[in-house]
């Protein structure tokens, strides 16, 4: 039995169904996602990187690799294809020369959005059937699955083996 998993058949059911449905979630997503890379012509990774530049800005090549999980030297490959297609400049840091600032093209973001664009619609339709209560609910949660898988990053970065799975 998982922990945390209630002895209460009802509530163990409803359990075992958001995780299927959560699992099952991360999976359409993930197939998604290599579907949108596919079509714009990119790697799954250098569409996740664009994605968190979009969200986060102009950012170092140091935290790209962080949010990506992927090596110094994979980003370095990555960021020199990315800049060749024209989706990113990389220039570097004035206040530090070792440093490296990403920033996405402006005149390429519509490229990026543009294959989202039926699915968001459709996101907000379905957001819009919410009760503020729910959608409150739902933000606490992804925050904190958000916040779970940047501790278990950490730790399977860190590769401590006291910690078991």
């Amino acid at each position: 039995m998982i922990v945390g998993m209630s002895h209460e058949p009802a509530r163990a059911s409803a359990i075992a169904d958001l995780m299927r449905a959560g699992r099952e979630t991360s999976r359409l997503s993930m197939v998604f996602r290599y579907a949108i890379a596919d079509r714009l012509g990119l790697t799954v990774s250098d569409l996740e990187c664009l994605d968190f530049l979009a969200d986060v800005g102009p950012t170092t090549a140091g935290r790209i690799a962080e949010r990506t999980n992927l090596t110094t030297g994979a980003v370095t490959s990555m960021l020199r294809r990315l800049q060749q297609a024209g989706f990113v400049t990389a220039d570097r840091d004035p206040a530090d020369r070792r440093r490296v600032i990403v920033t996405l093209c402006p005149d390429r973001a519509d490229e990026l959005e543009r294959p989202y664009e039926r699915f968001a619609r459709r996101a907000a339709q379905l957001i819009d059937g919410y009760s503020l209560a729910e959608l409150t609910l739902l933000a606490r949660h992804f925050g904190h699955l958000q916040s779970m898988y940047l501790a278990e990053l950490d730790d399977l970065r860190g590769g401590d083996p006291a910690r078991s799975p």
